[in-house]
């Protein structure tokens, strides 16, 4: 393993080296900045020429340049960047510009792609399970138009539903019979599309999905939730419980009930914690005690399943950790909705949902405030990168998942007596995973350097901005700051990737 990664990092360097000669230099030789200058009307014109030439060493042939820029670059090696100035953002260090562009990026990136993978994998499983059924050839409809339609369609599209109607919605929040009505339907018929079998049992479920559905929109309308919203212990237990028969029934079926009594038990424990963490939140609102409190959440899943899980501790550990760290976040969510109602009074008149930028300028304000502006900016890029992902995975996935389960191997477990949960996420899923391994890398290489038309219409000030930005001034030094983010970025995702290949499959080996 260990002789993989230090050959693969070698032909990491050697490609990032002559990756960035052949960008620096095209851009240099393509590139002019001193346009601007030339064009100006100012008196001491020339003046402000000859210090730029000084500045960016224009006076050298761009070969010579690129490897004074590669010195400087080197320096990150031992945490000195030293990647030039950017003139056209006032000579500010690249390294300053980079840092405030791909923090933005990251968070865009990070958001969207954990909500393409749960989604996209998940309803391209479903619709293998359900193959050629009304469910299936309506998803599969639905994603190759989505998957067709251009980003900036998209994005306008959020942002005249999902903000202006929306936020006209939060203003005044009455929920009418028509909306209670709707929205039973869809989820009456989406659960029956999704559940399947005979038509008393599709009854059953559309039944039950409508009257759910439809009663908690009018339950919320009714007890004011959307002007004061809030989850509350009694909804911490509903979705920890809810959490933990979920994903015990994915991970080692029901049956299992030492799986099952962890996770309920690391549910109880963070009920009994709800009340003392409030103490925590309300003194101690930092980033980092959000971090170690998470590592906390995990362990006492961990711990918990050692000691309750038997014979099956591995799998139970595993089970309570991941419905000890949902229960968490749940926790903290409650947390954040509790400065709702003061936020809505401290921002623009534009609405909650915002439709610019990263951040409300001028916003004061605690963590949980910060965190809440975060999300209600965040929120439409997020879907709309999202969206496309979530399509082009709920293909890749389906196609995947159909050709392991008609493998050998897949109708040997059947035939030996495994169920149907077994030969799907132990046998089927671990394989199928390993082309859409490849495919999030990919993916999520092309979303830091390329969500440049997204950043543009939601005016989010990150790493595509920067590119076009650099490109459009002839900033030579911005582009290279561009190129050394994505471009590492993009080989190490290539790197771990690999990596995953052999903890899917055990037949493959690194070496």
């Amino acid at each position: 393993m260990l002789t993989f990664i230090l050959r693969r990092l070698g032909a990491i360097v050697l490609v990032l080296l002559v990756a960035s000669f052949i960008v620096y230099t095209l851009t240099a030789i393509t590139a002019d900045p001193l346009a601007d200058l030339r064009e100006s009307s100012a008196a001491n014109r020339e003046e402000l020429i000859a210090n730029r030439i000084e500045l960016l060493r224009l006076d050298l042939p761009p070969v010579v340049r690129y490897f004074a820029w590669l010195g400087g670059a080197s320096k990150c090696l031992i945490l000195q960047c030293d990647l030039g100035i950017a003139f056209s953002r006032s000579n500010q260090e690249v390294t300053a510009a980079l840092a405030s562009a791909a923090n933005a990026t990251i968070q865009l990136v990070t958001a969207s792609v954990i909500v393409a993978i749960l989604f996209g994998l998940t309803i391209g499983i479903l619709t293998a399970l359900r193959q050629y059924s009304g469910f299936d050839y309506s998803v599969t409809f639905l994603t190759f138009i989505v998957y067709s339609l251009p980003i900036f369609w998209i994005a306008v599209l959020l942002k005249e539903f999902g903000a202006i109607r929306f936020n006209e919605f939060l203003a005044d929040p009455v929920v009418t019979i028509q909306a209670v009505v709707i929205t039973g339907l869809i989820w009456g018929v989406l659960l029956m599309a999704i559940i399947g079998g005979s038509w008393k049992k599709r009854l059953i479920t559309f039944g039950a999905a409508f009257v759910a559905a439809g009663g908690l929109l009018a339950l919320l309308g009714a007890t004011g939730w959307f002007t004061a919203p809030s989850i509350g212990i009694v909804g911490v237990i509903i979705t920890g419980v809810g959490a933990a028969v979920g994903v015990t029934a994915l991970s080692t079926g029901l049956a299992n009930r030492r799986t099952l009594y962890s996770a309920l038990i690391v549910v109880g424990i963070w009920a009994a914690l709800y009340f003392p963490i409030q103490y925590l939140f309300f003194y101690v609102p930092t980033g980092w005690m959000l971090f170690v409190m998470a590592i906390v959440a995990i362990g006492i899943g961990i711990g918990v399943g050692m000691l309750v899980g038997g014979d099956g501790r591995k799998e139970a550990a595993r089970t309570a950790a991941i419905v000890s760290f949902i229960t968490f976040f749940v926790i903290v969510v409650d947390r954040v909705m509790l400065v709702y109602p003061d936020y809505v009074d401290r921002i623009p008149q534009s609405g909650v949902i915002a439709t610019i930028g990263s951040r409300t300028p001028g916003l004061e304000g605690d963590m949980w405030f910060q965190i809440l502006d975060g999300f209600a900016h965040l929120v439409l890029p997020t879907i709309a990168l999202a969206l496309v992902s979530i399509a082009a995975y709920t293909r890749y996935s389906r196609s995947s998942l159909l050709e392991v389960m008609n493998q050998d191997y897949v109708r040997t477990a059947r035939a030996k007596g495994l169920t149907e949960r077994t030969v799907i996420m132990r046998h089927s899923m671990r394989n199928a995973l390993i082309p859409i391994a490849t495919i999030i890398a990919f993916d999520i290489g092309a979303l830091i350097g390329g969500a440049v038309i997204t950043e543009t219409i939601f005016a989010w000030k990150g790493m595509g901005a920067l590119f076009v930005d650099g490109l459009r001034d002839g900033d030579v030094n911005l582009v290279m700051g561009f190129f050394v983010v994505t471009g590492i970025l993009a080989v190490i995702f290539n790197l771990i990737a690999d990596l995953l290949y052999s903890a899917l499959d055990p037949r493959i080996r690194v070496s």
